[in-house]
């Protein structure tokens, strides 16, 4: 039995990488709550068993920090995405 033309199995590469970017944004939230848990895991500081609080907050200061940045580069890169794959379907000749 002849088969007809197939699509092709691999998606395109913009559409594939633009979904890779949406996968890392949605899971942004989980990498900081587990990011911001590891103060609980530090070894105590002193005798009386308290991680440095300073130290603590400093520290999820610096993770906030980090997520605000690499939520706006992975926002910015699907939105670059998007822009891209709707200039490719726009028809160059201008027919509906």
């Amino acid at each position: 039995m002849a088969r007809g033309p197939s699509s092709p199995v691999f998606l395109e590469r913009r559409s594939y990488r633009r979904r890779r970017m949406q996968d890392a944004q949605r899971l942004l939230p989980v990498l900081g709550m587990v990011l911001w848990m590891v103060p609980v895991l530090w070894p105590s500081g002193d005798e009386t068993g308290h991680v440095s609080m300073s130290a603590a907050i400093c520290y999820v200061f610096g993770v906030w920090c980090v997520l605000i940045g690499l939520s706006f580069v992975l926002w910015s890169g699907v939105q670059h995405g998007a822009d891209d794959a709707t200039d490719t379907a726009s028809d160059p000749a201008g027919d509906p």
